[in-house]
């Protein structure tokens, strides 16, 4: 059973994950609002860009820092 489930998403992952993204972001919608919603999905999607650079580039955090605040303030 559990077999056939997994060929079955692995079929249709992009339709599956897309109706649960929906489902997800209708009910923030309904149950928080519009504008909350909006920084929800904006702190989602923050978070989705800082990991997927920390995951290819493991001094991300460090060279950020260096860039912001000034030289020699957080090491």
């Amino acid at each position: 059973m559990l077999r056939k489930m997994y060929k079955f998403y692995r079929k249709y992952h992009y339709c599956i994950n897309g109706a649960i993204l929906g489902l997800v972001t209708g009910l923030m919608l309904v149950f928080l609002g519009i504008w909350r919603t909006l920084i929800v999905l904006a702190c989602v999607y923050l978070g989705f860009f800082i990991g997927r650079k920390l995951m290819h580039d493991h001094d991300f955090i460090k060279k950020l820092l260096d860039r912001i605040l000034p030289p020699g303030s957080f090491k």
